[in-house]
C-alpha cells in the first residue's frame, strides 16, 4: 500500500496557487533571485522523488518569466528560469546544433531555459504537440549540443 502512495505523490501536482497563497519563503526565495518578478501565480509538483515550485510571473517591462524552484535542505533554490522567445531569436549555435535532427516546419514554441550553472536549455516544441519539447539544445561557453536525454529539470 505505501508504494502505491509513493507512487501517487511522484507524480503530484497541487495545482496552481494564487499570488497571494505562495508560500513565505518561496516567495523569499523567488525575490532574492528575481526583485523586480510580481508572482501571478505558482504550483507545486513533485517528480522523480523532488518538489518543485513553478513560479510564474511578469517583470516591469511586461514581460512574462518562470522560475522552476527545487526544494533542498538549505531551502528553495531557484535551479532554473525560463521564458518564451521567437525561434529566430535564438543563436546561432543552436540554430546550427538543431538543424540536422529538426525535421519540418519551424519550432511553435521555444522556451529558453537559464541554467544555475551558466548553461542554457532551449527546449523545441514541434507544431501540434505542445506538451512535451521535441528537442532540447544546451549552450554552454559558446558550443551549442542536442541533449540526448530529457533535461532533469
Amino acid at each position: 500500500m505505501r508504494w502505491l502512495l509513493a507512487a501517487a505523490l511522484a507524480a503530484l501536482s497541487l495545482g496552481p496557487a494564487q499570488a497571494a497563497e505562495v508560500p513565505a519563503d518561496v516567495a523569499a526565495a523567488v525575490k532574492a533571485a528575481m526583485p523586480q518578478m510580481k508572482i501571478t501565480e505558482a504550483e507545486l509538483k513533485a517528480r522523480d522523488g523532488r518538489r518543485y515550485y513553478d513560479v510564474e510571473g511578469v517583470l516591469p517591462d511586461g514581460s512574462e518569466i518562470e522560475l522552476d524552484m527545487l526544494q533542498t535542505a538549505a531551502g528553495w533554490q531557484v535551479v532554473e528560469i525560463q521564458r518564451d522567445i521567437a525561434w529566430a531569436s535564438a543563436p546561432a549555435q543552436v540554430h546550427a546544433a538543431a538543424q540536422p535532427a529538426w525535421k519540418g516546419p519551424a519550432p511553435a514554441r521555444v522556451i529558453e531555459s537559464k541554467q544555475t550553472d551558466g548553461s542554457i536549455v532551449y527546449e523545441l516544441f514541434a507544431p501540434g504537440r505542445p506538451g512535451t519539447p521535441a528537442l532540447e539544445v544546451m549552450l554552454k561557453d559558446g558550443k551549442a549540443e542536442v541533449l540526448k536525454e530529457v533535461w532533469p529539470h
